[in-house]
């Protein structure tokens, strides 16, 4: 391959992470619309939707805590600033989803889920499936999206326990923007030339969850 070959080459390999990258970065944030939530649900139901959305809090605190811990760990080559870049849009979407949350839970009168220091502990078991790792920037987004696939899983199986019409119709949106995190991070693997589907299957469950998944 000549020296213009492999200018030309990298050149539209740059090209193609800012617009396929970037470009779904885009997606990720114009998904992230959650409905304003008044909680009036009837009593006898406050204490099992607290629970829910508590276990729902669990969720975003281990995202948020997630993209920050592995944001120190990319590098300043293309793809590093560009997984970097998606990585801060579904983090802000993460902390939306947060802050939203920790409101309803107080409005039915509960404590919000504190986050903890660190949730290594719930990230290793991915890393020892070979879902993901921290060890490059192509294996940090194979993690996230590892994370954001099991989070739109989680919401799934949650939102159909809550017992409040409105709550529902807000843990569903926020699902389906977990779901857009994962589609998005598929895309940007496309977009480097991985050859895969970006949406995998009709279903985000736990059924199709291994089509989802990047393996390491």
């Amino acid at each position: 391959m000549s020296r213009t070959e492999r200018s030309s080459r990298s050149a539209s390999r740059r090209q193609l992470i800012k617009a396929g990258l970037f470009g779904a970065m885009g997606v990720a944030a114009s998904a992230a619309v959650v409905p304003a939530v008044i909680a009036q649900p009837k009593n006898d139901d406050v204490a099992n939707d607290i629970k829910v959305l508590n276990n729902a809090l669990f969720y975003e605190h281990q995202a948020i805590w997630a993209y920050g811990f592995a944001a120190g760990k990319l590098t300043d080559s293309a793809v590093g600033k560009a997984v970097l870049a998606i990585a801060l849009a579904n983090q802000a979407d993460h902390k939306a989803h947060r802050d939203l949350l920790a409101s309803v839970v107080r409005q039915l009168g509960g404590m919000p889920a504190m986050a903890k220091t660190e949730y290594l502990k719930t990230v290793t078991p991915y890393i020892d499936r070979g879902e993901g790792n921290l060890d490059s920037d192509v294996n940090i987004a194979k993690l996230a999206l590892s994370l954001e696939v099991d989070a739109a899983i989680a919401y799934g199986r949650e939102v159909a326990k809550l017992k409040n019409p409105d709550l529902i119709t807000a843990g569903a949106s926020i699902g389906s923007t977990e779901a857009s995190h994962a589609t998005v991070i598929r895309a940007a693997f496309q977009s480097l030339g991985v050859s895969l589907n970006v949406v995998p299957a009709a279903f985000v469950s736990k059924d199709t969850r291994d089509a989802w998944i990047i393996k390491v």
